[in-house]
């Protein structure tokens, strides 16, 4: 466990959430927050969620290291046990993390099996308890990524009702999902699809809620759209696009952070990542678990299906030519 080093000052917290990269399963691991920060420095960058029973009964130092360039990090929980993820938020805070995050939002039916995710949503007294243990056990801000509604329970008012009363148990900051979540019928790519965008209720949140830090989610794939959000709250969520299309990060220290500096290009990008490509591959790494976060750097520019192809191909060749080429 490495030592943890200082916290970020609340008002450097409220920056590095003007663009966060929102935490997607499969993707946002330790390979994918390095090559994030060859972009950009200043967004906020999340861990995929972790359930708290992984991190009290499986191997804490693969869910939980990282390296502090990574930083600002923030560290997603599933769950809903109070006391569980006390201990949880205290281990984030002894690795190092500058925030930890409830998932109150995933639809799928195996997390709401296991009384998590977005099914939290009909019981905010609990995700208020939740909330409350967290915030005493750790000085690290406890935030809550959560949707506007689920199933029948998707009127202005319960959302309203649900920040209110989460927030007044210790959270400041909730990042919201800007659709409804049908728990029943609909797979987690469904629902992140189908149910209609509804911006406008996070912005009343704002309006209604104006001492919380609101940050807006979902749909939303250039910095332009996130530009005309941030005019109405605190910082966006950028999902799936900064994935799929990664030199998308490049613009946000320049466009958000007053950073006058060009961005690197993306054939920096590539020679920057060797190093850590060698690094990783030494340790036993297969190098497809580092470029396959690579899919999308040269994305809607000339070449890229020749370089999706390099990619995809035989993974000692891939490794060649990264670290020797």
């Amino acid at each position: 466990m490495p030592s943890p080093p200082d916290g970020l000052s609340p008002g450097e917290m409220l920056a590095a959430r003007r663009v966060c990269v929102a935490p997607m399963m499969d993707l946002t691991d330790r390979h994918f927050r390095r090559i994030a920060r060859l972009l950009t420095r200043r967004a906020l960058l999340y861990t995929e969620m972790v359930p708290m029973q992984a991190l009290v009964r499986g191997d804490r130092n693969r869910f939980l290291d990282h390296d502090p360039v990574e930083r600002p990090l923030a560290l997603q929980l599933g769950g809903g046990d109070p006391a569980t993820l006390a201990e949880c938020a205290r281990m984030a805070g002894d690795w190092g993390y500058d925030e930890v995050n409830l998932n109150v939002g995933c639809p799928s039916d195996r997390v709401s099996a296991g009384r998590f995710g977005a099914c939290l949503m009909a019981e905010p007294d609990l995700v208020a308890r939740c909330v409350e243990a967290m915030a005493g056990a750790v000085s690290l801000p406890v935030t809550v990524k959560h949707r506007i509604g689920i199933d029948d329970l998707d009127g202005y008012g319960h959302l309203s009702a649900f920040v209110s009363k989460v927030g007044s148990a210790g959270c400041g900051t909730f990042i919201v999902h800007a659709r409804k979540a049908w728990l029943k019928g609909l797979s987690p790519r469904q629902n992140r699809e189908i149910p209609p965008l509804r911006h406008d209720l996070v912005h009343r949140l704002k309006d209604e809620f104006p001492h919380l830090t609101i940050v807006t989610n979902g749909g939303i794939v250039t910095l332009d759209q996130a530009a005309a959000h941030l005019t109405r709250v605190d910082g966006v969520m950028i999902g799936r696009a900064a994935y799929e299309d990664l030199y998308l990060l490049a613009g946000v220290d320049r466009r958000f952070h007053g950073n006058a500096s060009s961005p690197p290009t993306r054939e920096e990008i590539v020679a920057r990542l060797a190093p850590y490509l060698e690094e990783q591959t030494a340790k036993g790494v297969s190098p497809h678990h580092v470029t396959r976060h690579l899919m999308g750097l040269f994305r809607g520019i000339p070449g890229a299906r020749a370089w999706r192809r390099r990619l995809g191909k035989n993974l000692e060749s891939v490794k060649t030519e990264f670290v020797y080429g």
